[in-house]
C-alpha cells in the first residue's frame, strides 16, 4: 500500500475517534501539533525512527509528552507506534487536517507575496477569498521577492498566479511571437 493510503486510513480512524468526542478541532491541532514538533526536533524524530528504541518504549515517549491530550488520542498515537508507522505522523496528521476541513467546510490556502502583508491586507485577502471560495479560509502566508508584486494563491491543486513576474513573463511572449 501507499503511505498515503495507509496515512488516510488512520485518519479516518482517528476522525471516528474525534467524533465520539465531539473534539474534531482539539484533535486536529494537537496531531499537528505533535507533527511539527517531531519535524522541529530531530532528536526526537531519531528516537522514534530508530530501530534501537523498542515500540513499548516510543509508546512511553508518547505517553508522557501528550500526557495532558484526551486518552483516545494517546492511545491512538500509541497504536500507531505499535504497528511501526510512526514516520507517517504527518501525513496522517494532513489527511485528518483534511477531513476536518470538509466537515467544517473550510479550505486551506498558501498566499505569496512578495512583501510581508500588513493586517489590513491579509483581512482583505481572507475576505476575498472566501467570497471566491464559499468557504471558510485558513490562510497561510509566504514572501518571496521572486515575484516582484502582486499575489499568488495557491487552493489544494489550483493555483490562481497574479504575481507580476508572470505577467511580465506573458508580456514578454506575446512580444516575440510578433
Amino acid at each position: 500500500m501507499r503511505q498515503e493510503t495507509i496515512a488516510l486510513n488512520y485518519a479516518e480512524a482517528l476522525f471516528s475517534l474525534a467524533g465520539k468526542a465531539d473534539e474534531y478541532r482539539l484533535y486536529a491541532d494537537l496531531m499537528d501539533a505533535l507533527a511539527s514538533a517531531i519535524e522541529q526536533a530531530p532528536g526526537v524524530q531519531a528516537v522514534l525512527l530508530s530501530p534501537r528504541v523498542t515500540r513499548s518504549q516510543k509508546s512511553q515517549l508518547l505517553a508522557v509528552g501528550m500526557q495532558d491530550a484526551p486518552r483516545d488520542l494517546v492511545l491512538f498515537l500509541q497504536a500507531v507506534v505499535k504497528r511501526g508507522r510512526q514516520g507517517l505522523f504527518r501525513p496522517i496528521s494532513d489527511a485528518f487536517l483534511g477531513l476536518v476541513d470538509v466537515k467544517f467546510n473550510r479550505v486551506r490556502a498558501e498566499v505569496t507575496l512578495a512583501r510581508e502583508p500588513n493586517d489590513d491586507l491579509r483581512r482583505s485577502i481572507q475576505a476575498a477569498l472566501e467570497k471566491m471560495l464559499d468557504k471558510e479560509v485558513i490562510t497561510r502566508y509566504y514572501t518571496e521577492p521572486a515575484i516582484l508584486g502582486g499575489t499568488v494563491v495557491r487552493v489544494g491543486d489550483r493555483l490562481f498566479d497574479g504575481s507580476v513576474r508572470r505577467r511580465a513573463t506573458m508580456l514578454r511572449r506575446q512580444l516575440l511571437a510578433h
